[in-house]
């Protein structure tokens, strides 16, 4: 009951569902409708307000509901669970809470593109050095890059929507494993439930828990995204790098060296992708080698999707909150982007434009970086002998400017990746809107 119990409420919705089907097909009576409905609202205002408390001695959240409304409203309350079984309850509860929980995750996920999208917009063309294998590669704008995770996190949460409509399917009226013999009109309570429809098969219905290895991956991914921007934010921090400055309050400090100022959010979230991978991999294993239908094995998957869901949950909060209060370093930054010979790629581009074979170019300069080695004013030197080049095209400006096809970092393409990005987010924002219709209603049957 230590962690069933974070059900109750989508267990008593799907109840009160349930009881209005039941009603349907003939199994209570018109008058015994209204009763049941009032004895389980009572069940969860009890619950709510801590009134009630549910019984470890009852094994699961299914048996405590059932109990309390029994002593409520008598025999009727055992009329209840007239053609459903634990089985497919239990498979109603966890769909009804992990559509709940995707819902709050993508509603996190947006905010943290938020914040980057504002970062990106504030950044007034401010340049990096962007990487490869961790050497200095070309010069990028910081919109760019932050962009680049902002595009990850879309797809992140374009994932969730997918897990979402996959989740929002009811399972109700399977039964244990074969369906039942009560002539239910198993849509009249996805309906109420705000479900989309329903399972086509009773066995697949209470056996499987796709949809909850599904959440598991995306979350892993979405927690192994975020652990690549918090790896930047800790390696920008660095003495070394000092692209950005990290604010006070949200810094840890050092119990021996009073100078310190730690990223510790950064960190603690970079950490947790493995507890989310490690969840991932037990539901997973859980799910390996189950045979038709429901085994008591399925026990084991609530604690794994429950942590996997509260740790991307405050992750993404805490990361937002952190990236929010960050500032950038612009002349550090600048200074590293005209750093490390950052526009050789370029010089061979403009060979091969002059026509120069492009194999034949990159060998060109190539010859010409070693023999500058690596200092950038003998390098720009050695291409003016090479090719009759001004100053300022050694510039991140010019290099930046130069890479203007669709999605590069040229400042038009970075302002037309901004607009796709606001689109995306408004996109988002509908979708969020009709999942919280959906589970409104879901929120209205338990509450009247």
């Amino acid at each position: 009951m230590h962690f069933d119990r974070r059900l109750w409420e989508h267990d008593i919705a799907g109840s009160i569902a349930h009881a209005h089907t039941l009603a349907g097909a003939g199994v209570i009576d018109q008058r015994e409708l209204p009763r049941m409905v009032d004895g389980l609202r009572w069940v969860a205002r009890g619950i709510s307000a801590g009134k009630l408390s549910l019984d470890a001695s009852l094994e699961d959240v299914h048996m405590n509901v059932e109990k309390v409304l029994t002593d409520r409203v008598g025999e009727l309350g055992a009329k209840l669970h007239t053609g459903r079984s634990r089985n497919d309850q239990v498979a109603l509860d966890m769909r009804l809470w992990t559509r709940k929980m995707i819902l709050g995750t993508i509603e996190e996920a947006t905010a943290l593109q938020s914040v980057l999208l504002r970062k990106a917009s504030e950044s007034k063309g401010l340049f990096l050095p962007g990487y490869t294998h961790m050497q200095h590669a070309q010069p990028v704008l910081l919109a760019h890059h932050l962009l680049a995770h902002f595009w990850r996190i879309e797809r992140d949460i374009d994932r969730l929507k997918n897990c979402y409509a996959r989740t929002n399917v009811s399972p109700l009226g399977s039964g244990a494993l074969a369906g039942t013999s009560f002539a239910l009109d198993r849509h009249i309570a996805a309906r109420m439930l705000g479900m989309d429809s329903v399972t086509e098969n009773s066995m697949d219905s209470v056996s499987d828990r796709d949809f909850a290895a599904e959440s598991a991956f995306v979350l892993s991914l979405l927690m192994i995204h975020l652990s690549s921007l918090c790896e930047e934010l800790v390696v920008w921090s660095s003495h070394e790098f000092g692209f950005v400055r990290l604010p006070k309050e949200l810094s840890g400090g050092s119990s021996m060296m009073p100078q310190k100022k730690n990223p510790d959010i950064a960190e603690i979230v970079r950490g947790k992708s493995g507890r989310a991978v490690g969840h991932l991999i037990a539901i997973l294993t859980l799910l390996k080698s189950l045979p038709l239908a429901y085994n008591r094995d399925l026990q084991e998957d609530k604690e794994s999707l429950f942590d996997v869901f509260d740790t991307v949950g405050v992750s993404l909060h805490a990361l937002t909150t952190l990236l929010a209060g960050v500032e950038f370093d612009g002349v550090r930054m600048r200074r590293e982007a005209e750093a490390g010979l950052m526009t050789a790629t370029d010089l061979a581009d403009l060979l091969t434009k002059n026509g120069v074979p492009f194999r034949e170019a990159h060998g060109t300069v190539r010859e010409i970086a070693l023999r500058s080695g690596g200092d950038d004013r003998a390098f720009q030197e050695l291409a003016g002998q090479a090719v009759s080049v001004d100053k300022g095209f050694f510039g991140p400006n010019k290099a930046v400017a130069r890479r203007n096809t669709e999605g590069g970092t040229a400042p038009e393409a970075v302002r037309g990746q901004m607009r796709k990005a606001k689109a995306a987010l408004a996109s988002t924002k509908n979708a969020v809107d009709e999942m919280s219709r959906q589970c409104a209603k879901e929120k209205v049957l338990v509450t009247g």
